[in-house]
């Protein structure tokens, strides 16, 4: 398993964290995702030989916030 700190700018609300952890969780390869609202931090654990890193900051920036690392 990978796990990854991604720096999310334009979270502010729960719907926020519930957007990005239900989108990004329910991919096939993604063992976890956790938001951390106040630090702008998205931890994300999964397994590189089914998604990619890439393919996950899309879902996130498909969502309309900015992911940095």
């Amino acid at each position: 398993m990978d796990n990854v700190k991604l720096n999310v700018k334009g979270m502010s609300c729960g719907h926020c964290v519930n957007s990005i952890e239900g989108n990004v969780g329910k991919v096939n390869g993604v063992q976890s995702v956790k938001v951390h609202l106040k630090d702008e931090k998205v931890d994300v654990s999964f397994d590189s030989k089914v998604v990619s890193l890439k393919e996950i900051t899309n879902i996130i920036e498909d969502q309309g916030y900015d992911v940095g690392q």
